[in-house]
């Protein structure tokens, strides 16, 4: 039995990857400051691992006071720069289902996190599937307090050497500082964000 280290679970290791994007792929410098994109991610111990269970509360009931770890971690992560953009994704180790994954993207545990980024309107884009250490997954990224602002659709790849393993998930949060760089697709811009209903 892994022996729990933060309230009810047992997290065998923290990740953090920070990623500053200077010039768009084609060598054009960045259309003001550049893109700064941070990813926490925490390798936890599935305790329903090989089985099905109807209930799933017991990855719930306690997730809020992980979120509030993550969002100690991204404004120590990050420090003064501003988050404007967030997702979250999981990867689940082969024995764990896909559902006990987005047990600990539920808003219990993703409020914490828009409270520690200065709030968030619009819901948190989210991602996941089955997987083993090393394999790729892109985590969705949209600007926090309006959903429809176009040129904060964006996404950053991850990849973890050692987790998951068979009997964790891997839980994953990204930010950003802005936007995509020389984003010009048009639609609601950041600046015309009003931030009342999530999506404008």
């Amino acid at each position: 039995m892994k022996k729990a280290n933060f309230g009810p679970y047992h997290i065998r290791k923290w990740f953090s990857f920070y990623e500053e994007t200077l010039a768009n792929e084609t060598g054009i410098l960045a259309d003001g400051e550049p893109v700064k994109k941070y990813v926490i991610a925490a390798a936890i111990h599935n305790p329903l691992a090989g089985q099905f269970k109807e209930d799933l509360s017991e990855l719930i009931e306690n997730s809020p006071e992980l979120g509030r770890e993550f969002g100690r971690r991204i404004n120590a992560l990050a420090g003064d720069n501003e988050i404007i953009s967030y997702g979250k994704a999981i990867l689940v180790g082969a024995d764990g289902e896909y559902e006990h994954g987005n047990a600990f993207l539920t808003n219990p545990a993703a409020n914490p996190v828009r409270d520690a980024v200065g709030g968030g309107k619009s819901w948190v884009p989210s991602t996941g599937k089955i997987g083993g250490p090393g394999a790729i997954l892109d985590v969705p990224l949209a600007h926090k307090n309006a959903l429809y602002v176009r040129s904060h659709y964006d996404s950053i790849s991850v990849s973890f050497n050692d987790a998951p393993r068979r009997d964790e998930v891997l839980v994953i949060w990204a930010f950003a500082t802005r936007g995509r760089l020389h984003a010009r697709l048009g639609g609601l811009k950041a600046e015309e964000v009003k931030g009342e209903d999530g999506l404008v």
